[in-house]
Parts: C-alpha cells; sequence; structure tokens
C-alpha cells in the first residue's frame, strides 16, 4: 500500500501563497488526489492528476487558483495554492482517490483575514 507524507502547510495571510507537497514511499496511482477537511466539515477533493500530468481537475472553489503537478520519477504531488482565502483553511491530504482513501496525516494550512 502505498503511504503519503504531506508537507508545506503553515500560516498565511489572505491572499497569500503556500506550496504543499506529498512524496509516496512506493510510488503513487495512476489518479493522485488533493483533499481537505476543514474545522466540523467533511472531506472534500480539491483537485485530481493524471498518472502523466494530464486530465488536472479542481473545484470550482479553487479553480484559477490552485495548480496541482507531479513528479513521477521523485514520487513528489504539488499543490501550488495562490490567492488563499480564509475558506481554504483545514487540513490538507494527498490521496489515491477523492473520498481520502489511503491519505497521509496531512498538513495544516491556516488562512489569516
Amino acid at each position: 500500500q502505498v503511504q503519503l507524507v504531506e508537507s508545506g502547510g503553515g500560516l498565511v495571510q489572505a491572499g497569500g501563497s503556500l506550496r504543499l507537497s506529498c512524496i509516496a514511499t512506493s510510488g503513487f496511482t495512476y489518479w493522485m488526489y488533493w483533499v481537505r477537511q476543514a474545522p466540523g466539515k467533511g472531506l472534500e477533493w480539491v483537485s485530481r492528476i493524471g498518472r502523466d500530468g494530464e486530465a488536472a481537475m479542481y473545484q470550482d472553489f479553487v479553480k484559477g487558483r490552485f495548480t496541482i503537478s507531479r513528479d513521477n520519477a521523485k514520487n513528489t504531488l504539488v499543490l501550488q495554492m495562490n490567492s488563499l482565502r480564509p475558506e481554504d483553511s483545514g487540513r490538507y491530504y494527498c490521496a489515491t482517490n477523492s473520498n481520502g482513501v489511503g491519505r497521509g496525516q496531512g498538513t495544516q494550512v491556516t488562512v489569516s483575514s
């Protein structure tokens, strides 16, 4: 089973940027996702990407602000987050499907207004 380790979260002011990374211990699955969980809310998928970087998709609430990418040679998945908003706050995970299966410990993102 793939083990995933997320990093890169932190505290940032609204309008700022963060770059999240996810490293897989044994390689990624074909589709990889970023999902997030805000306090008191359920998991929601944010973005996904295919094995060769194709078919990147974003939820409307991050479209135009977030960019997903992957480097299979380095077993690294990245989420570049720009123009952050307070509602983007939450714990972010990389996962093997949109329901968060296989996610790691996550990395906390806090956006202050």
